[in-house]
C-alpha cells in the first residue's frame, strides 16, 4: 500500500537526522548491497542510502533498482540520497528508525 502524504511528512522528520546506512558506488546493486539493504530495512524499517553517481538519470535508476529489490517505498530523495521505507510487519521497536522517533 502507498504511503499517503502524512506519512511521508513524518518519515521526512524521522529521515533528517539518519546517516546513511548503505551506500552504493560504482558497482552499483551487487549480491553484498542487496543482502544488506534487506537486512537495514529488515531492522531499521526506515533508511537513508547514499548513491555515489554523478548522473542524475544513473542516480533515480538505481533508486528505483534498490526500491524494487528491498520491496520497498521511496519516501524522498535529495541531492545523492534516498530515504527509503519497508514496513516490517514485527519490527524491533529499540531498532525501527519509525518506532524509537516518533
Amino acid at each position: 500500500m502507498p504511503l499517503n502524504n502524512e506519512q511521508k511528512k513524518q518519515y521526512k522528520s524521522i529521515g533528517h537526522d539518519l546517516k546513511p546506512v548503505l551506500i552504493i558506488a560504482g558497482n552499483g546493486l551487487n549480491e553484498g548491497v542487496a543482502a544488506e539493504l534487506e537486512r537495514a530495512l529488515a531492522d531499521h524499517e526506515l533508511i537513508k542510502v547514499e548513491i555515489r553517481s554523478e548522473d542524475r538519470e544513473e542516480r533515480a535508476a538505481t533508486i528505483a533498482e534498490l526500491c524494487k529489490a528491498g520491496r520497498a517505498e521511496l519516501v524522498q530523495t535529495i541531492g545523492k540520497k534516498a530515504l527509503i521505507y519497508r514496513k516490517n510487519p514485527q519490527p524491533n521497536k529499540q531498532l525501527s528508525n519509525v518506532h524509537r522517533y516518533k
